[in-house]
């Protein structure tokens, strides 16, 4: 009989091509979640509706049975995590970079602002920190007492098809609408690590796969190469066949719903350690993912104002956004007015000696 697999979460981005692995693995697969979202899948994958927030409707849809693997992308990590103790031979978890110190509030470290890399050793919240990420180092925790061997994967932002807050859409809808100026903080230069959804299932499908390197394992995931947002919107730009002006503006609260880019504070997660034990490697990279994902919604495009594109937070306020343009352009124009002094006359572009000849017996043409 082919060995048993539980995939809590099934719809979202990464859903579908965890299942697929596990089909082509010879898994028998069944896909748990709250039966909002529905997706297409092959015939032979059991759907069970249940809610994985709570013990109760859980404990219900699944009753006794027990699974050979079961990996939990969705849901209360501390309620799946206890109700499946005992029940499985392999677990595996989605957790978030939101566990480490700074991520979800930046002053909670000093100096503001994570250093970059994070690896997976870097400080996880505390008591004193953001209750978010509070909450998901308690639900880690969790995992580990019920899991010992779990493995889990610190998911940065995943983005493709059918992602959580979809930040191409904030660009494809702009573009649709006729916009050709995109604001952005502080030149659009900050790197935040995201994940294509493809490869972020390429990287769960690995643990299943090398059980043993990965057991007891919390693992950072990330694209290998990471865009800043300025290259993101060449990116979508080349792939939309449009030219888009990019407009900085300072980091200031009130504006943020006039960007795609929130978060003013790095984040980049070190892989190093899924590399070395997985030998992580994405499968589709960065720039052409981001190409297709922009392609997608360009192709398939949100209702205005609709559930998904209110999560990303974005106003679409468009006058605002003009009068910021004007007020960004007129700084602009008075910068370039700003005239500094020369540089002094022993100015050189090259901070090193530089001998202009050779001389015999190693001097330079000034006899040193």
């Amino acid at each position: 009989m082919a060995a048993t697999a539980l995939i809590i979460g099934g719809s979202g981005p990464t859903g579908p091509h965890i299942v697929e692995g596990m089909r082509q693995r010879g898994y028998r697969v069944s896909v748990l979640s709250r039966g909002v979202h529905s997706y297409p899948f092959p015939e032979d994958v059991e759907r069970i509706t249940g809610d994985p927030h709570f013990a109760e409707p859980l404990a219900g849809a699944l009753g006794e049975r027990t699974f050979d693997v079961v990996i939990a992308t969705y849901g209360r990590l501390k309620v799946t995590s206890r109700l499946l103790k005992g029940r499985t031979g392999h677990f595996l978890a989605v957790g978030g970079c939101a566990a480490y110190r700074g991520f979800t509030d930046p002053h909670d470290v000093w100096p503001v602002g994570q250093l970059s890399p994070v690896p997976e050793t870097a400080p996880l919240c505390g008591p004193d920190d953001h209750p978010f990420g509070g909450k998901i180092v308690a639900a880690e925790q969790a995992l580990f007492d019920h899991h010992p061997d779990a493995t889990l994967f610190r998911y940065p932002y995943v983005y493709g098809p059918r992602q959580i807050a979809p930040r191409e859409w904030s660009l494809v809808r702009r573009v649709r609408d006729g916009r050709r100026a995109i604001l952005v903080l502080d030149g659009g230069k900050s790197l935040l690590s995201h994940h294509y959804a493809e490869n972020a299932a390429h990287a769960i499908l690995l643990a299943v796969d090398k059980r043993d390197a990965a057991a007891g394992k919390a693992y950072n995931c990330a694209d290998d190469e990471q865009v800043t947002y300025r290259q993101l919107i060449a990116i979508a730009a080349k792939a939309l066949d449009v030219e888009l002006e990019v407009v900085s503006i300072p980091d200031l609260e009130n504006v943020q719903g006039a960007l795609i880019q929130h978060q003013p504070h790095h984040y980049l997660a070190d892989t190093s350690l899924i590399k070395a034990d997985l030998g992580y490697r994405d499968l589709v990279p960065s720039v052409e993912a981001i190409a297709r994902t922009v392609r997608w919604y360009r192709d398939n495009p949100l209702e205005y104002g609709g559930e998904y594109e209110q999560r990303r937070k974005d106003v679409f306020d468009y006058a605002g956004e003009d009068r910021l343009i004007e007020l960004a352009r007129a700084f602009e124009q008075a910068v370039g007015k700003v005239k500094l002094r020369e540089r002094h006359e022993n100015y050189t572009d090259h901070p090193y000696a530089h001998p202009k000849e050779h001389r015999e017996g190693g001097r330079d043409e000034r006899g040193r």
